[in-house]
C-alpha cells in the first residue's frame, strides 16, 4: 500500500514535470505568411537573418524577439512594421562561399604570376579575373531567397 502511494506520487510529479517542460520549450518564431498563395515561412529566434528596414539601413546577425512587435538584430531594435525585406543568412554557406571565393582568386593570380615570368607575359592578365574572386569573396553571396514585404508578405511574431 505504502508503495503504491509512492509509485502515485512519482508517476503524477513526473507527468506535472513533462507538461510543465513542453509548455516551457516552445520556441518563438517570426512567421511570414504570403497573402496570395497563404504560404508560411518561419524563422526560430536566435538564427542568422539580414533584415533590410523601411529606412535603407542593412542588418545582419542574429535575431531575439523582444516583443509582440520588436526584434533585435545585433543589438538593434527594430520594429516589425520597419522591415522591408528579410532573409536567412546561413554561417555556414557564407564562410564557406568566401572563403572558396578567395582562395580561388589567389590561386589565379599566382599561376597568372607563375605563368607570366617562366612562360608567356600575357599570363599576368590572370590577375584581373583573380583579384575579381577575392573582392566577391570579401563579401560571399547570399543565395536564401529573401521575403519582401511588398503587399504578399505579412510579418508577424508567433510567441507561444
Amino acid at each position: 500500500m505504502l508503495i503504491q502511494q509512492y509509485f502515485y506520487r512519482i508517476t503524477l510529479i513526473f507527468l506535472a514535470f513533462c507538461t510543465f517542460q513542453m509548455g516551457i520549450a516552445q520556441e518563438r518564431m517570426v512567421k511570414m505568411t504570403h497573402q496570395i498563395a497563404q504560404k508560411e515561412i518561419t524563422i526560430k529566434e536566435n538564427r542568422r537573418v539580414k533584415v533590410k528596414t523601411t529606412d535603407g539601413r542593412k542588418i545582419k546577425g542574429r535575431f531575439k524577439i523582444l516583443g509582440d512587435q520588436t526584434i533585435v538584430v545585433n543589438n538593434r531594435k527594430i520594429e516589425l512594421r520597419e522591415i522591408q525585406e528579410m532573409k536567412k543568412d546561413p554561417l555556414l554557406v557564407s564562410i564557406f562561399s568566401g572563403a572558396v571565393l578567395i582562395y580561388a582568386g589567389a590561386l589565379a593570380i599566382g599561376m597568372g604570376a607563375i605563368i607570366g615570368v617562366f612562360v608567356q607575359s600575357s599570363g599576368f592578365l590572370l590577375a584581373i579575373p583573380g583579384s575579381a574572386l577575392i573582392y566577391a569573396g570579401t563579401n560571399p553571396p547570399n543565395f536564401s531567397r529573401r521575403y519582401k514585404k511588398d503587399g504578399q508578405w505579412r510579418i508577424e511574431n508567433l510567441n507561444p
